[in-house]
């Protein structure tokens, strides 16, 4: 009885608004049970009060960042995708220099991602003198924009979370149009039409949980999440210092309401930076659940995420792209094309390309409605309303704490 009692207080959002909604964010409209909003709101639903406006979760057309020194884009000619093999681009690349700097996002400065794409790149280029740096997108690319206005570039690659950012330098004419050998194949809105970007790798936020320690009691939603049975028992990162994680949160509260993220609050969870942080914590025996990181959707380990049909979770394509400053753009092209080809793409995870099939068992990434793949390139772009969400976020949860993750490399690393 008792668990029927909490499934019926938290079952998704469909008529009233709750009284916990702070006052200048406009109610959500009513839902039909087990209806799941994956469509972002139109700039129009927003409500304007005083100096600021509701929340909403991506109005569509962003307002451009002021342009800077560069010149725009003059050449609109077709770029033609590159016939060249990668053993074809390695000769090439060694010589003009063999020398490549990549600025990637991510968490760890020597694990995870970027020190797994770094270890596996040296291996097979091995006279390819590759320094790639990690640290948070949302540093690397000002540090970029840093770089260029100072006329102090240093990377030849970017492979950032901060989708808006590749929209932006398109316009300013910062990117090199390049489409790698396979842009074909890679699913439509994982590529730039005029090759200005590409997207690399899928990547993956919702919740995760300890199989072991949950036992038969596993959370079946993100619902479940509130439930007394995990107050202490959560681990989360911060959605105000990660905008993938914001999204999951953003999309959260608008599917279960803001009496949701407050009983999420309640439950007293663990907040770290880095969305390794959940996993460790659950690996650590600190918590049972994690949200806001991400597992292998097909994993037979200890720990599993939670994918329900009919609950948001988030996707995306980490996007890739040539500066047009670049001093070593052969290498660079090499890079591109190692990361989108076969030899790097394949059914062990969701795959940015589509005709490399999704690992058994499940549908390419973009076949999921829950995913909102398209959902958060639109959102990346609102930065006014993404800031809104940070700060409504920090009064429920408090605000960020902790050194950042991949440490200080500072203005200029990889020089």
């Amino acid at each position: 009885m008792k668990q029927i009692l909490f499934r019926q207080m938290f079952r998704p959002l469909r008529q009233a608004p709750v009284p916990l909604r702070p006052a200048f964010i406009e109610p959500l409209p009513p839902q039909r049970k087990g209806t799941l909003v994956t469509s972002l709101p139109s700039r129009r639903r927003l409500l304007v009060t005083g100096a600021g406006t509701a929340i909403g979760l991506g109005a569509l057309g962003a307002t451009a960042s002021p342009a800077s020194a560069a010149p725009a884009e003059s050449s609109r000619g077709s770029v033609a995708e590159d016939t060249r093999t990668l053993d074809e681009l390695y000769r090439d690349a060694i010589a003009e220099g063999g020398k490549l700097v990549v600025y990637a996002g991510g968490d760890l400065a020597d694990s995870g991602s970027g020190a797994g794409a770094r270890a596996a790149f040296r291996q097979r280029f091995p006279e390819i003198d590759l320094k790639l740096i990690v640290d948070y997108s949302k540093y690397h690319d000002v540090r970029v924009d840093n770089q260029l206005a100072t006329d102090t570039l240093v990377p030849d690659v970017v492979q950032l979370q901060t989708l808006h950012d590749f929209t932006r330098w398109k316009r300013e004419g910062r990117l090199l149009r390049y489409k790698p050998a396979g842009f074909g194949k890679l699913y439509k809105k994982f590529r730039d039409p005029d090759g200005a970007w590409v997207a690399g790798a899928v990547i993956a936020f919702s919740y995760v949980y300890d199989v072991a320690a949950a036992g038969a009691n596993a959370p079946q939603s993100p619902l479940d999440l509130v439930d007394p049975r995990w107050k202490n028992a959560v681990a989360s990162s911060y959605p105000h210092d990660d905008d993938a994680v914001l999204y999951l949160y953003a999309l959260y509260a608008q599917t279960y309401g803001w009496d949701w993220v407050a009983a999420l609050a309640a439950q007293q969870p663990q907040f770290a930076r880095g969305s390794f942080s959940p996993s460790t914590a659950i690996n650590e025996k600190r918590a049972v659940v994690g949200v806001g990181t991400g597992a292998s959707p097909t994993s037979t380990g200890p720990i599993r995420m939670g994918r329900p049909e009919g609950h948001p979770f988030m996707a995306w394509g980490q996007r890739i792209a040539i500066l047009r400053q670049a001093a070593h753009p052969t290498a660079a092209k090499l890079f591109l094309s190692w990361q989108i080809s076969t030899e790097r793409q394949t059914s062990n995870a969701w795959s940015v390309r589509t005709d490399v099939a999704p690992p058994a068992g499940l549908k390419p990434i973009w076949e999921y409605p829950e995913a909102n793949v398209d959902g958060f390139p639109r959102f990346m772009e609102d930065r006014a309303a993404v800031e809104r969400w940070k700060q409504t976020f920090a009064l429920y949860f408090g605000e960020v704490k902790g050194d950042p993750t991949p440490g200080w490399p500072g203005l200029h690393p990889g020089a």
